[in-house]
């Protein structure tokens, strides 16, 4: 009997394996791999078990800066590689890919696959603090990516900057429509009597959160209860994010409603007229696929990632980066033309069926890893 081929995983958060890459996961048990996901605490493991899959905990501090304890994290992960020797290994966000990608060829692994999921608040942020991350991250990219064999990225303006700045090079580079989504799974397509608005991601000011909020004070003022206004995500103890006070005025004068995390997010999208993401810079937000896939049209900021996602006056519209007031007038445009958002809304959906549906993109990223 055939022995398995071994593929392994690295995700710098549990929730993202079976959120995210679920599917993919499973295609590649199907190809008839077995599948280890190595994850950087236990949270939620029950959740990835139910995937199939095995799991391993190797501890990394994700938003850490601390030498020392990257060091660790490559020689766990060189460890454990030594042992598995898998076939196929592939990492997802910045620790994962750099870490993974050195630790695994100094393993003598000979199928290293590194997904570049978006360039992150170091190329985002302008803030002295984050201009010398930015440096430091150029350096470390450029070493991790130089120990994979192939590197995924999920818009092109990332795979043009990452050549630009000569972080790795383009006979390596390939481009995915972002993860894919489920369209079985987000399937649903109904709209509330109220035009309601919808930010879905985490308090992070590279999200646009704080665009958003000085949005929807605007447009609360011009249009008051004719419109819902909710926000979802969580507020997480990082540099990037919103503090929590910012956020407090917005709920407490009512302008907002506030909702934590949660591990079904489809009852809120069919709350939804239209999905807002004013991001500085994504991947491609998977968000964003979610809603298009249940028939929303989108308002998103013209920056990489969110500028795949839309055909401007076709299924949304995309807004400047950073210009609430921009944001608020499209808006409003939806709330003054309501027909169009069962007409843009159907667009969206077409245009996720085409682009973006999960078994498209599933055999994209098989194809590129050779499985």
């Amino acid at each position: 009997m055939e022995k398995s081929k071994k593929f392994i995983m690295l995700s710098p958060k549990n929730r993202t394996v079976y959120n995210f890459r679920g599917d993919l996961l499973k295609k590649i048990k199907a190809e008839g791999y077995a599948v280890t996901v190595i994850g950087p605490n236990t949270d939620n493991l029950d959740k990835i078990l139910a995937l199939g899959v095995r799991f391993k905990e190797i501890k990394m501090n994700k938003n850490g800066l601390n030498p020392f304890a990257d060091l660790k994290y490559i020689a766990d992960l060189r460890k454990f590689f030594k042992e598995e020797r898998p076939d196929v290994i592939l990492s997802y966000t910045s620790k994962p890919v750099i870490y993974g990608s050195i630790a695994a060829k100094l393993a003598g692994i000979k199928n290293i696959n590194a997904m570049i999921t978006g360039a992150g608040y170091a190329f985002t942020a302008k803030t002295a603090k984050a201009r010398a991350v930015n440096v430091i991250m150029r350096i470390l990219y450029k070493i991790g990516l130089s120990c994979a064999d192939n590197v995924i990225f999920q818009n092109k303006d990332d795979l043009e900057d990452f050549i630009k700045y000569k972080l790795t090079r383009p006979e390596r580079c390939n481009v995915v429509s972002g993860s894919g989504v489920n369209m079985d799974r987000f399937s649903d397509r109904v709209y509330p009597d109220k035009c309601t608005f919808f930010m879905l991601s985490r308090a992070l000011k590279s999200k646009g959160v704080r665009e958003y909020l000085e949005a929807c004070a605007i447009i609360k003022k011009r249009y008051a209860d004719k419109v819902r206004l909710m926000y979802l995500g969580a507020v997480e103890q990082m540099q990037d994010s919103l503090p929590k006070e910012e956020f407090e005025p917005y709920i407490k004068n009512g302008i907002i409603e506030y909702f934590g995390e949660t591990d079904d997010v489809r009852p809120y999208y069919n709350m939804t007229s239209v999905f807002v993401l004013p991001s500085y810079r994504e991947g491609t937000p998977r968000t964003v696929l979610e809603a298009m896939a249940m028939g929303k049209p989108i308002i998103t900021a013209d920056t990489p990632g969110c500028r795949e996602t839309v055909t401007d006056g076709y299924n949304g519209f995309l807004v400047p980066v950073k210009n609430p007031g921009a944001l608020a007038d499209k808006m409003g445009y939806f709330i003054e033309h309501p027909e169009k958002i069962t007409e843009m809304g159907y667009n969206s959906y077409k245009l996720c069926k085409d682009r973006f549906e999960v078994n498209k993109v599933n055999s994209q990223m098989c194809k590129i890893m050779n499985i």
